[in-house]
């Protein structure tokens, strides 16, 4: 069974861990590395300014985490006037603890819900990785909205509509995810 909630002072540590896990996952495959971020991501849980929640396991602890940020937060640099207008939920920062089970995906379903059930329009996100890209729009159904440059390297910005998915009780009590 799983549950997303708010995060705590308390889930620092968990959070670093789990960071540092997924780090060690993504250096073994060729993929690049953010141990160097995981405290830093870790002191954001019970932070104001960064509204992080965690996705619990009831047996294995905090398996997972994302950031909500609102319109305010969305990066100029990256969206259009008219786009950061919209009513939208921006994603960042989202870490799994390497896992078969798409804890990914259900933290970005978990993310689409919350943002309809608030009355939003739009989940966005962004990642410098291409082939991440490239995962968010094959197995999760995200759009591509942009390519952005930023300092030399490239951005994926994409988005989905906010929207309610009917089978998140079945997918956070842990059936068909």
């Amino acid at each position: 069974m799983y549950q997303m909630r708010e995060a705590t002072i308390a889930d620092a540590g968990p959070i670093a861990d789990m960071v540092r896990a997924r780090s060690a996952w993504l250096s073994e495959r060729g993929l690049g590395e953010c141990a160097d971020m995981a405290e830093e991501y870790g002191s954001q849980a019970g932070n104001p300014d960064f509204p992080v929640w965690v996705l619990e396991h009831e047996t294995d602890g905090v398996v997972g985490c994302t950031s909500h940020f609102g319109n305010e937060s969305l990066p100029p640099w990256a969206f259009t006037e008219d786009e950061q207008a919209e009513p939208t939920l921006f994603l960042a920062t989202t870490f799994t603890r390497p896992n078969p089970h798409r804890l990914g995906r259900l933290i970005a379903w978990w993310s689409l819900d919350r943002a309809a059930g608030l009355g939003l329009t739009w989940v966005r996100r962004g990642t410098g990785q291409e082939q991440l890209s490239r995962y968010y729009q094959q197995a999760q159904g995200w759009d591509l909205l942009r390519v952005a440059d930023r300092r030399g390297h490239k951005v994926f910005f994409l988005q989905r509509k906010a929207t309610r998915v009917p089978e998140l009780p079945e997918l956070m009590a842990g059936r068909g995810i």
